[in-house]
């Protein structure tokens, strides 16, 4: 299920975590050549995806939100 962006934090590792309108949080690394996600690196980037649309794969399994 698709589900909106409310915001991130970052993980022990420094990694970017994004806050899902559902509840569940899922990782936006940007590790090329196979995750390309070059916006995550920047606060203007972040900003600017709030309320775009990732895939939840916990919403499609029926997990309780985080």
């Amino acid at each position: 299920m698709k589900r909106a962006i409310t915001g991130f934090l970052q993980d022990e590792a420094g990694d970017w975590v994004a806050r899902l309108a559902c509840g569940h949080r899922q990782h936006t690394r940007h590790r090329p050549p196979w995750i390309n996600r070059p916006w995550v690196v920047t606060a203007a980037g972040r900003q600017a995806a709030v309320g775009a649309e990732l895939e939840c794969v916990k919403c499609d399994q029926g997990a309780p939100p985080e």
